[in-house]
């Protein structure tokens, strides 16, 4: 296969099984002359066993400005440099946007070669509505977090996230509170050995007891239309300034004097407000 020059190859690679690859990335990973990667480590375990040896750059989010123009300057001299993350797509949640961006300033094309996605991987075998929203790694902290669900929750596709396993529990108390009536997968370690997915409504989550290890791509169904009048952020606000004061249950009883919903939908909010011992 003839590559031409002055071109940034992204190619996507195995987030798991290493044979998940394809035959074009293959061809294009031993006509690079360089190969960009997050982690030198993790990609040589890939490329000794497709038996490819090539000079690598190390590329990650602490370097990649100091990096861009020596890049820049490799591929005008007609170096062919692809770019892979350390599992799947690159770009996605991954660094490279600032060297993509400047290939685009200076005409250089960009070629994707398409592969494996945690993100596909585990919507293809969610069940849900297949329009879907992509956010990626949520906030770390409690108050960003909830800015953040506050605005996603009214989204009515199905949404995809990626969770860091020692943190499980954290994000899913949050679903608990605003994703009330939808459904959840969590999809672990996919493609490999221990490839495992939890499947269960969220109003009956519980939280994991144990340590849960591995990658974890986290899909929440579609939102029900009918859950659409419920604005949960409003029953949030109220719910944390009547409980300082009140009982759960006068606060359930103050907020159904003034919204007209289901008893059952207010308590299971305060309730979670309730058990973060936050408001």
């Amino acid at each position: 296969m003839d590559l031409p020059v002055k071109k940034l190859f992204i190619v996507s690679t195995p987030i798991g099984n290493l044979d998940d690859i394809t035959l074009r990335a293959i061809q294009v990973l031993k006509k690079s002359d360089i190969i960009l990667c997050e982690d030198t480590r993790r990609s040589l375990k890939l490329l000794n066993h497709l038996n490819i040896k090539k000079k690598l750059i190390s590329y990650h989010k602490f370097n990649e400005k100091k990096k861009l123009s020596s890049i820049i300057e490799y591929i005008k001299e007609g170096k062919i440099l692809s770019l892979i993350s350390d599992a799947g797509t690159p770009l996605l949640s991954d660094p490279g946007r600032i060297l993509i961006n400047e290939c685009i300033k200076n005409n250089i094309k960009i070629i994707p070669i398409p592969g494996v996605s945690s993100i596909t991987a585990a919507m293809s075998v969610s069940g849900f509505n297949d329009q879907f929203s992509f956010y990626g790694f949520l906030p770390k902290t409690e108050n960003e977090l909830d800015k953040v669900l506050s605005q996603i929750s009214e989204n009515t596709n199905s949404l995809i996230f990626f969770i860091p396993s020692i943190k499980i529990n954290f994000y899913l108390k949050k679903f608990k509170i605003y994703f009330h009536g939808r459904k959840l997968l969590i999809a672990r370690e996919i493609t490999k050995i221990h490839e495992t997915f939890y499947r269960e409504d969220i109003n009956n989550l519980k939280l994991f007891k144990s340590v849960v290890k591995g990658e974890l791509t986290v899909v929440i169904s579609e939102k029900n239309i009918k859950d659409k009048a419920l604005d949960k952020e409003k029953i949030i606000k109220k719910a944390r300034k009547y409980l300082k004061k009140y009982s759960l249950k006068d606060t359930v009883n103050m907020i159904l004097e003034t919204e007209k919903l289901k008893k059952k939908v207010v308590y299971e909010i305060c309730l979670q407000i309730k058990d973060q011992k936050n408001y």
